[in-house]
């Protein structure tokens, strides 16, 4: 078996983790007017050093600063490119699953209004986090961001001015630019590893939100295409060091999900169009479908990771059960480029899934354990 020394890691993880309960009543305080922003970040800092401690005592090979900056994996990024706005609440979606099983009553999803011509603030986005969490270890740091897609899909053409964007393709200039310059000053300071958590390519195997697309006006048969074309631009000319790759995800909040559905319907597009160094696929149950799919995957390239160890619950999967899967996998694509990681975060949103934080450690010492036994 060929040695990683270049990310995704034959163990790895999708990036978001529990919280404290700490952090999040300073996060309560910090909206109630009763800290300031600067107590915050002093609190964040502090707890991102117990939780890089955390992943480096687990043996991984990259570490992120567990999301805890963030409320949300996708909307504090998104809220922070100027021109854009949404009605979303976090606390209402918090408490009603704004990612949940399909069928149940919910709050309508965030959406991103673009209201005038989008550029990143002064100083980028995650570019000082990045500094900061690099700083406390010698590992590798992930920066995890939103796919670009998530400025889209959600919303679709009719939720960008079209004063300012008459052209769609206009728009998509104008965000792969953004991503392009956020990448470069992400590796002038030193960052290796970056992944986007796109919901959007997995939601659109799913025949309930391939609908969805139609109804605002889009082609679910198109959307694969042009999605791998948008994220291609937002990566063109990143540092040769520089891995990226997309993380699939069918909803992750509270312990539920939204999507379900095989990758059969993105799985040639995606794979072979998008030119990423992995993909982190979601496989812990029946709702992401079977393995066929990786048949799609070019040889010897790209990594397959595959999110086998749930994180929606507590119990452990035996060691037996994620080798049979392992192998069941490499049939489709050779089991050189395939690598273990969780299915998704721990914590996608800052109220995480219903499991302990010992259990989100004896999950990635599983992981770790299994990838020694398969890959060595």
């Amino acid at each position: 078996m060929t040695v990683r020394t270049r990310p995704p890691f034959r163990y790895d993880h999708v990036g978001s983790l529990l919280r404290p309960e700490a952090l999040l009543v300073s996060r309560e305080k910090f909206k109630a007017g009763e800290i300031s922003a600067a107590e915050l970040r002093s609190h964040e800092d502090d707890c991102i050093k117990e939780v890089v401690k955390l992943q480096e005592e687990c043996g991984l090979k990259a570490v992120t600063d567990g999301e805890f900056r963030r409320e949300s994996f996708h909307v504090d990024f998104i809220s922070q490119i100027k021109n854009v706005s949404s009605n979303w609440d976090f606390d209402e979606a918090v408490q009603l699953g704004e990612d949940h099983k399909a069928g149940e009553d919910k709050q309508m999803p965030f959406i991103p209004y673009i209201n005038g011509k989008i550029d990143r603030p002064d100083g980028g986005i995650e570019i000082a986090n990045y500094r900061y969490t690099s700083l406390l270890t010698d590992l590798p740091v992930k920066v995890t961001l939103p796919s670009p897609t998530m400025t889209h899909f959600r919303g679709g053409r009719d939720a960008i001015d079209k004063g300012t964007y008459p052209e769609m393709a206009n728009f998509f200039a104008d965000l792969s630019r953004l991503y392009r310059e956020e990448l470069a000053d992400l590796g002038a300071a030193g960052c290796n590893y970056v992944q986007f958590d796109d919901t959007n390519l997995a939601y659109l195997c799913d025949p309930k939100m391939r609908e969805n697309a139609r109804t605002l006006g889009e082609d679910p048969d198109e959307l694969p295409e042009m999605y791998a074309a948008l994220i291609n631009q937002s990566i063109e000319g990143r540092p040769e060091n520089m891995a990226v790759c997309i993380h699939l995800c069918r909803g992750n909040a509270k312990s539920q999900w939204f999507a379900e559905g095989g990758y059969e319907p993105v799985a040639d597009k995606l794979f072979n169009l998008t030119d990423v160094d992995g993909f982190f696929l979601e496989y812990d149950d029946d709702r992401s479908g079977g393995f066929e799919p990786l048949r799609f995957v070019p040889k010897g390239s790209k990594m397959i990771v595959l999110g086998l160890v749930t994180t929606k619950q507590g119990s452990l999967e035996s060691k037996d059960e994620l080798k049979q899967r392992i192998e069941e996998a490499s049939r489709y694509v050779d089991i050189d480029q395939l690598a273990l990681s969780p299915q998704c975060g721990f914590s996608s949103n800052a109220v995480g899934n219903l499991v302990s934080v010992d259990d989100q450690r004896a999950k990635f010492d599983l992981i770790r354990e299994v990838a020694e036994e398969v890959w060595g």
